[in-house]
Formats: structure tokens, sequence, C-alpha cells
């Protein structure tokens, strides 16, 4: 590792565990720490620019006030894993991407485009202009069930915070709702859960549609 650190140019310093400790906050770390630049976020076109390079629908994740770095972490792995082109966070009231975001993504952030926006709801009507249909994830009377959902179109999937679920504003932005199927006695799933199973849903409507054209 110190010999790629030094094939790009970066300067290596040796110090101990524990210092390394005190400048991340905290002892579960590997021996190495990196300062970086802040987080780049990008601008939502770019990441329906990315789409239509690939000439594919765009499937996008927008989160609705995660608070959880870990949770936001854990959303983030399974979107770069599942093909999403990129994930919209609110600026405001939510987690963003720091270092513990990061690790809870095992890196998957580094792969994937993420906008920062100040105003969720305002950014799904103008996502909504540009053809792209809003889904918010959320157990309410009329959901479908994510499997009755079309999920192959241009689609951008909502997923509320982890104790409010989705606010009535961003509610009001969707085209319809769709839930998961809850056969227990617990009436919930952890958002990070339930927004990984609903795109791991789309990615397989996806992928036999894609299969069907071949």
């Amino acid at each position: 590792m110190e010999t790629l650190a030094r094939a790009q140019g970066l300067r290596v310093d040796h110090i101990s565990r524990d210092e390394i400790a005190r400048m991340v906050g905290h002892d579960q770390h590997q021996g190495v720490a990196l300062e970086t630049s802040e987080y780049p976020y990008v601008g939502t076109r770019a990441i329906l620019d990315l789409a239509a390079d690939r000439g594919e629908a765009p499937l996008l994740l927008l989160l609705d006030l995660i608070q959880d770095v870990h949770n936001l972490g854990s959303l983030m792995r399974t979107a770069e894993a599942a093909g999403v082109h990129g994930v919209i966070l609110q600026e405001r009231r939510a987690a963003g991407i720091t270092p513990t975001t990061v690790n809870t993504s095992s890196g998957a952030v580094e792969h994937l485009l993420v906008a920062q926006v100040t105003n969720l709801p305002q950014e799904m009507a103008q996502l909504r202009k540009a053809g792209l249909w809003m889904v918010g994830l959320e157990d309410v009377h009329g959901a479908k069930l994510h499997i009755d959902s079309d999920l192959t179109i241009p689609l951008g999937l909502v997923v509320g915070s982890e104790a409010d679920g989705l606010r009535r504003l961003v509610r009001d932005r969707c085209d319809w709702m769709m839930r998961l199927p809850m056969r227990g006695r617990i009436n919930s799933l952890n958002a990070s859960i339930a927004g990984s199973i609903a795109l791991y849903e789309a990615l397989r409507q996806r992928q036999a549609r894609a299969d069907s054209c071949e």
C-alpha cells in the first residue's frame, strides 16, 4: 500500500496506531489513514447523463432524511451493486458522505454519483419533468406490492427516514407508493434493508427485460 501511495506522489508518514485512532475518532481501523478533500458531490444532470451514456433507463435512489450513517452506507453499497445510476440526498437534516459512510459502504460511494440537494420535493418535481417516475417505498393504503410495480421504466426510488418514513411533501411528489409484503408480527423493516430489497427487485426486472430482448 505504501508503494502504491508513493507511486501516486502522496506523502507517507509513519505514526502509531494510537495516533491514528485519535485522528479518526475510534480504534476500529486497519492501521492506515488517508487525508482527502471533501467528497465530490455532483449535480443531478450528471446522473441522468450517465444513464444516457449507458443506454439504460435511469434508476435513481432518493433518500428522504436518512440520518444514520450506517444505514446510508449500507444503502450506498446496495445501490452500487444493483447498478443504480446515482443517489440523491437532502443537504440539511440528513446524513452525508463521511468516513463512516465510506467504511460502511465498503468503498461503494467511491464508485457512485451522489448529489446533494437543498429541497428534495422540488428535485423530485424536476425529475418528473425530465421523464422519470417517482415511487415511494412505504406501506400505506393503496400501495402496490414491489413485485407488482413496473421498475423497468425511468425511475426514482424514494426511501424515507428510519423513524418517520416519507414526509408528506415527498409522498405528494410520488407517482405511486410501493410496499413490501410483511407476514410476521414485525410491521416494518430497517430503511436500508427495505431499500435494498426494492433495488434488487428493480435489478431483477431490468435484467429479465434485457434477457428477453436478446
